[in-house]
């Protein structure tokens, strides 16, 4: 069986050194299948089969791949890869939230993607070039990490998990196209209510007064393509109406619903 194989490769090789981009520092924890706790592998195994990524797979198969991982933990700030950098591993998100940034030929860097629990970060087994983005960790997370020269094998044998790439990745481009068609054709207003619900869904997180997200007023409008002012304008206007609450790094959403039926009445 591959996998077998695979599992013999890795006691044969030893702890090895781990690839560049998830390389350990003093801020990042090392964990090995090994000496994690039975509900930590309890929980990891729920969210894989929770997972996007292993849909149609059961209990059994998850298990089998998740044999094949390192268990990671990346500190706030914390860089996963780099734009330009080969692509060596797939990592899924446990816990936390990423963000994924490129830098424009004059230096600039501008916010493209948020992942969060539950996402594969990087998905690009087939590839030979370098990641096309950074990504960096918003908040602590704890991750999965597979070697992609090692998680050919998992692919041979579980060709579903093949297919899922696929389809992550074609809703992901979809999104992308749903992104533009809004920036060419609907207003400030509309465009922020419809990024902050997605975002909601994505790394939206539970607090006192409604779900936070983690984003800077200068985040948003990047991927709004709209001005800081207009933002912080829109926002204003919304907080005012107790439909969210503006804080210096995040925005609260306290009327979740309100947010969603959001129009071209709001005005840019």
């Amino acid at each position: 069986m591959a996998i077998e194989r695979l599992k013999e490769a890795e006691r044969n090789s030893g702890p090895g050194a781990l690839p560049s981009e998830v390389r350990p520092s003093q801020t990042l924890s090392l964990v090995t299948p090994n000496s994690t706790t039975a509900s930590i592998m309890a929980e990891n195994l729920v969210l894989m089969c929770a997972s996007a990524l292993f849909t149609g797979l059961g209990e059994r198969e998850c298990k089998e791949i998740m044999s094949c991982a390192r268990a990671r933990v990346f500190a706030r700030d914390e860089l996963l890869f780099s734009q330009g950098q080969p692509v060596r591993n797939l990592i899924l998100l446990q816990s936390g939230s990423v963000k994924h940034t490129q830098l424009s030929s004059g230096g600039n860097e501008v916010l493209l993607w948020m992942s969060g629990t539950g996402d594969a970060v990087n998905l690009e087994p087939e590839s030979t070039c370098g990641h096309t983005c950074s990504a960096r960790a918003v908040e602590r997370c704890r991750a999965l990490v597979w070697e992609y020269s090692r998680l050919q094998a998992v692919l041979a044998q579980y060709p579903s998990v093949r297919k899922n790439i696929s389809l992550i990745l074609a809703g992901r481009l979809h999104e992308l196209e749903e992104r533009f068609r809004e920036m060419a054709t609907e207003r400030v207003a509309k465009r922020l209510a419809l990024t902050l619900v997605r975002l909601l869904k994505r790394v939206g997180k539970p607090g006192r007064n409604g779900m936070e997200i983690s984003l800077t007023r200068e985040e948003l409008a990047q991927m709004t393509g709209t001005t800081l002012f207009t933002i912080s304008r829109v926002l204003s206007a919304w907080a005012e109406k107790g439909y969210v609450q503006p804080r210096r790094q995040g925005v609260v959403i306290s009327d979740p619903k309100r947010l969603e039926s959001l129009g071209d009445e709001e005005g840019n």
